[in-house]
């Protein structure tokens, strides 16, 4: 594998190992449970590129069907539509995918995405454990065309990169890595615990559904008798299921959701304003002084 000679600074932030992580584990739990192994998995690593600096902030998931080995792009046409309208500024910069190195297949999903970017990045992390190794299991690849035997062939060449954090990144990525269980057997943060809180009442729901279900598969059979009093509620709460699916809830939620950002935007506005305004009196306050000993005006 031949090393890049793009000359460009690839800057990678940990949200990004976090995301693939994420949706590996994810895909894996699932598979396990159905008895398979664990596919890989694919999407896209958004950012920007300033000059010859290319900074990789964020990620999120495509689908890929393994039988024809493409990738939806109405998916990855909505998807990106939906995150240029939160980050306007992030463009899509590659993909990544899961494996101990590049495939030759990787080079058609490649080429598939040169007509969003005409060079695209590839991330590859190796979800392997190898505690013998000390070095990130992250490789990010350009490509470049190589004259091969007389025949221009586009490959993949290895980059070098940096991980590029920020105070908040380091406190969450600090956060989520100290998840775990205490020796009491109660979650170690307020984070696991509330986490732990929803499993627990989803896997309350998913009882009760399951003796509802076997009630009423029982009442069907004539195993036990017909009671109209509980079959009038069942039919009562399946009709408010589709309710949540209607357009107007989707308005409305949508509406209330908008709200809730736009006012928890301009509380932080307000307090960096507030910080602000105390910073610009004591500076005033400060430099008055400074002022009358060496007669000078103050700025503010």
């Amino acid at each position: 594998m031949s090393t890049s000679s793009s000359g460009l600074t690839f800057k990678l932030h940990p949200l990004v190992i976090v995301n693939i992580s994420d949706h590996y584990t994810r895909v894996k739990s699932q598979s396990a449970a159905q008895g398979n192994a664990a596919p890989r998995v694919f999407g896209c690593v958004i950012g920007v590129q300033r000059g010859r600096t290319v900074e990789i902030f964020n990620s999120f998931e495509l689908l890929y069907d393994a039988s024809t080995e493409t990738l939806d792009r109405a998916f990855l046409d909505k998807k990106q539509e939906q995150y240029k309208k939160v980050f306007p500024n992030y463009y899509i910069l590659g993909w990544y995918s899961t494996g101990s190195d590049a495939q030759e297949s990787d080079m058609q999903i490649h080429k598939a995405l040169m007509d969003i970017n005409e060079s695209p990045v590839y991330v590859v992390l190796n979800p392997a454990i190898n505690h013998a190794q000390k070095d990130l299991p992250i490789i990010i690849y350009e490509s470049e065309l190589h004259v091969i035997d007389g025949i221009p062939q586009l490959i993949f060449v290895r980059s070098n990169y940096t991980i590029e954090t920020v105070e908040a990144e380091r406190i969450s990525v600090d956060h989520v890595a100290h998840l775990k269980p205490s020796d009491g057997g109660s979650a170690a943060t307020q984070l696991a615990a509330h986490l732990t809180g929803i499993h627990s009442a989803i896997k309350m729901l998913n009882g009760r559904v399951r003796i509802l279900h076997h009630f009423l598969v029982a009442m069907q059979k004539g195993e036990i008798p017909y009671e109209n009093s509980l079959l009038r509620q069942v039919s009562s709460l399946l009709r408010r299921l589709p309710a949540i699916e209607s357009e107007k809830f989707q308005d409305d939620f949508l509406m209330e959701y908008n709200d809730t950002l736009l006012m928890t935007y301009l509380a932080m506005v307000t307090n960096c304003s507030s910080i602000m305004n105390e910073f610009v009196d004591k500076f005033n306050t400060a430099y008055d002084k400074q002022g009358r000993r060496g007669g000078r005006t103050p700025f503010f």
